[in-house]
């Protein structure tokens, strides 16, 4: 079975006076399976939602109303720096080796944790950027504006001063702050679609690349949290009331598509699939495991419950912290391989200099040679398998006798030889004979 855990962050002051929590405990690491257990604590942060970001090897969290930034050391569990920025901090998010901050002055920071290398937009938000999502190509900005902003990568990471930042599209069907934002993976750009809540009680969901709403939904309360299935198949969204709803993209009634009849129309969604008890209070943050199957929920009175959406049974409560619950965020058990990672962050820096590349390196600088990979690999490796598949496909060869018919043709072809010279004889004396007669 795989190893699966998820971090846990908290916000505010302790809920009770109990010594069996750690003091000054802001962030815990869990494990999931095989069995549930605490298996790491981080103090002295107070982490806002959409404050919290993971890599493979830190651990990056804003804190509440400040302008700083904990970084902390996953392997050790310590914290290894405090950065601070000219703002406050109101969301964060990495991809890859590049951390991404919105500010309460409706900026968006960019860090490039290997260089120190600082990028700083103009405040194309009106107000504080409350969530970030990012893809390999596009980061998408939530504010309190109500807008929904979509920012390409390479543009923002484009080196030069002079570049102009300003945002690819903007999504701007919202009445009220944007409180929530996922998206999907996808590359293909008619099936890119993010998911956004609001205070208008409302969800869209949007083609981002394009701009275009495909569809809006309408909630009895306000959606707070959204989680997106890992393959886009469905959402989940917490809202005020207590309830959690689940909602199938492409069920019986799809709700965007080829398959979809009238897209473009408000649904009302009504059926919670859910409701966390009053003593819980609603839940903040979501969290979806890698294969989508079980839902974690974190709420203001500190609890972190779990959801098994493949019976849809209640809930049970997995840990009961001693503060509000901000971000719930998980662990991939099957991480994809980089050639680098950073074993330090190199603190940012704000202006125009030459950067060093610090990281270290993961990968063979030589290419993988045939011997290698052999010793490498369980079993035959598949490049010899499909060699020795076409040998047996093309004509059977028999150096013997190749060798036998070879002689055979050059025995006959003196005989040919032979029998031309002789001809050749015999044609030269009979013009002889019959120029004499004449």
């Amino acid at each position: 079975m795989l190893t699966e855990s998820y971090f846990v962050s908290v916000s505010g002051p302790p809920l009770a006076n109990n010594t069996a929590i750690p003091k000054d405990a802001g962030i815990y690491e869990h494990t999931l399976h095989p069995t549930h257990a605490t298996s790491a604590v981080l103090k002295k942060s107070s982490v806002p939602s959409g404050g919290l970001a993971l890599s493979d090897t830190h651990v990056f969290a804003c804190q509440q109303d400040k302008s700083t930034v904990h970084v902390y050391v996953r392997p050790k569990g310590n914290q290894e720096a405090v950065v601070t920025f000219p703002e406050r901090i109101r969301s964060i998010a990495l991809h890859n080796d590049v951390l991404f901050l919105g500010t309460q002055e409706g900026r968006i920071i960019v860090w490039e944790l290997c260089t120190g290398r600082q990028v700083t937009t103009a405040p194309c938000h009106v107000q504080a950027v409350t969530c970030i999502a990012v893809t390999p190509y596009h980061l998408l900005t939530g504010s309190d504006d109500s807008n929904v902003h979509v920012w390409s990568l390479a543009r923002l990471l484009e080196l030069g001063p002079m570049i102009e930042h300003e945002p690819q599209e903007t999504l701007s069907n919202h009445r009220a702050a944007v409180t929530s934002l996922v998206v999907s993976q996808s590359v293909n750009r008619d099936t890119n679609i993010c998911i956004s809540a609001s205070k208008d009680k409302t969800c869209v969901i949007w083609n981002y690349q394009l701009g275009v709403p495909l569809r809006t939904l309408l909630f009895p309360s306000t959606p707070i949290s959204l989680a997106l299935d890992p393959c886009a198949r469905a959402f989940y969204a917490s809202t005020e009331d207590h309830s959690l709803y689940a909602v199938e993209l492409f069920g019986e009634k799809a709700l965007f598509g080829p398959q979809s009849s009238q897209e473009g129309v408000a649904v009302q969604v009504s059926a919670a699939f859910g409701a966390a008890p009053q003593e819980a209070g609603p839940a903040t943050s979501l969290g979806l495991n890698y294969d989508g199957t079980i839902l974690l929920s974190g709420h203001t009175q500190g609890q972190v419950r779990r959801w098994d959406l493949s019976s849809r049974a209640d809930s049970t409560e997995l840990a009961s912290l001693n503060a509000a619950v901000t971000n719930i965020a998980f662990v991939s058990p099957l991480p994809s391989p980089k050639p680098t990672r950073p074993t330090s962050i190199v603190k940012p820096f704000l202006g125009n200099r030459s950067y060093n590349f610090i990281s270290q390196i993961d990968s063979d600088m030589v290419e993988e040679t045939r011997f290698s990979k052999m010793l490498t690999s369980s079993g035959l490796p598949q490049d010899m398998l499909e060699q020795a598949i076409l040998a047996f496909q093309g004509p059977a060869s028999n150096a013997a006798g190749d060798i036998e018919l070879q002689k055979e043709n050059e025995e006959l072809w003196e005989i040919i030889n032979e029998q031309r010279a002789l001809q050749k004889k015999t044609l030269e004396r009979y013009v002889e004979a019959a120029s004499a007669k004449a």
